[in-house]
């Protein structure tokens, strides 16, 4: 059995939780306010939290999180205009936080999809898909295995280089939902 520790408590941090938990994983939780000082004991760390939140825990956790699969799941937008990533280009938040969790093993994954799609398990009629990049392959296969256990589709994206175009696919995806241009309930789906 996965055992999985999610940091926050939002929207997408308990659909991610309920996905895991619901093909067998343990799941806990430690919010935002708790985060660096309460313990993460899972196997697997999934930061659901901000962007901005990401270079505070990967230096509050970096012993904790050695040896450990860190889920990186954000966006790194800027939220005041909606009109680029912030990251140098061709680099991705999951490449900065790999960087400062050298013993950890990153995945970025969840960031294409919304909450109301991974608790719902569909985008329109088709299985929601989590699409998941990193340099480590046990890494990935843990989460990909654990999310299929939830009853959706994972694919394997490739290495952690994959990270920038999954970014930019996840920072499309939100301006198009906060321009109302497609709903939050909705998004990209992968057909095969």
């Amino acid at each position: 059995m996965t055992s999985v520790t999610i940091i926050g408590t939002g929207n997408m941090a308990n659909a991610i939780g309920g996905v895991l938990a619901k093909g067998g994983a343990s799941v806990g939780y430690v919010s935002r306010e708790e985060a660096g000082t309460a313990p993460v004991t899972g196997d697997v760390v999934v930061l659901a939290v901000p962007y901005p939140a990401l270079a505070g825990l990967a230096e509050a956790y970096r012993d904790q999180l050695a040896g450990k699969v860190v889920v990186d799941i954000t966006n790194p937008l800027d939220f005041s205009t909606f009109d680029s990533l912030v990251v140098p280009a061709g680099s991705s938040a999951a490449a900065e936080l790999q960087a400062a969790l050298p013993g950890a093993r990153v995945v970025k994954a969840f960031n294409t999809t919304f909450a109301a799609t991974l608790a719902s398990g569909q985008v329109g009629a088709n299985t929601t898909t989590v699409l998941v990049a990193g340099d480590h392959a046990d890494a990935k296969a843990t989460l990909v295995e654990a999310v299929k256990a939830g009853g959706l589709q994972a694919i394997d994206a490739g290495s952690l280089a994959r990270a920038h175009e999954l970014e930019a696919l996840g920072f499309l995806q939100l301006t198009l939902a906060a321009g109302e241009k497609i709903s939050w309930t909705g998004g990209f789906a992968v057909v095969s």
